[in-house]
């Protein structure tokens, strides 16, 4: 929170500068995201819940290299996102609404959630890391992955329902005319994302049709709503950015 504090103190237009780095950045990790994704074969199709411990095993035997690969690689970019949002922190920061706390819960949601996905990863590669073990362990570790991996949205849940309401709440700021950080649409989309995301909290609760992890609603409804929060707001965020550096007199 204090470096939060402190970035207020920033010149103007170094604080406009580091938004856009990490802004920018975004893109390059989502690249990366791709490739990881794509490299394990467990999400092309997602594994069903109702495999086997046999064919789990045999399934991390046969796909060793590649699953250490796209863990490993998730493990040391996942956290990538982070900046990510802090700029939409910071943007939360200029709205017109006397407390921060919708902001500083943004923070605090985004940081678990990034958490949690470090963990899912973790499950992952220690059930590649002995694929010889007995298959039953293995299938735990795999159900601990995978739930991990799509059951706990709450904190994605909770950022785009703070956002929705930060939006809501902006009647505009001093040093922008009374003009709204974000269009009042973006609420709506936050929201919408919110509830599109939200039903994935039963994965853990069944192993067949659209709520289980493989499923419509659970894995690709979730995952997909989820990637369009992030390239809507990319974009988003970067006029944002344009007008609050117009505004300020760093750039014409």
């Amino acid at each position: 929170m204090q470096i939060l504090a402190e970035a207020e103190d920033l010149p103007k237009t170094a604080n406009v500068k580091t938004q856009l780095v990490a802004l920018w950045a975004a893109p390059a990790f989502l690249l990366i995201y791709v490739v990881a994704f794509f490299a394990f074969r467990g999400f092309t199709p997602p594994l069903s819940p109702e495999l086997s411990a046999e064919q789990v095993a045999a399934f991390y035997a046969e796909n060793t290299a590649a699953i250490r690969f796209s863990m490993v690689t998730y493990d040391l970019c996942g956290v990538m996102l982070i900046p990510f949002f802090m700029v939409i922190v910071v943007q939360m920061k200029r709205m017109a609404t006397q407390s921060h706390v919708f902001a500083y819960c943004f923070l605090t949601a985004a940081v678990s959630g990034a958490t949690i996905f470090a963990l899912a990863n973790i499950f992952f590669l220690v059930a590649a890391f002995r694929p010889e073990r007995n298959p039953e362990l293995i299938l735990l570790l795999n159900d601990m992955a995978w739930i991990v991996f799509i059951a706990p949205v709450g904190m994605i849940v909770g950022q785009n329902l703070l956002l929705g309401l930060a939006v809501y709440f902006d009647t505009g700021t001093s040093d922008t005319a009374h003009e709204p950080v974000f269009p009042r649409w973006v609420g709506h989309f936050s929201i919408a994302t919110a509830v599109a995301i939200a039903p994935a909290a039963l994965a853990g609760a069944f192993r067949t049709g659209p709520l289980a992890w493989d499923g419509l609603i659970s894995f690709w409804l979730r995952n997909g709503a989820y990637a369009a929060f992030v390239v809507v707001m990319f974009f988003v965020l970067r006029a944002a950015l344009h007008r609050q550096a117009v505004k300020e007199g760093i750039t014409a």
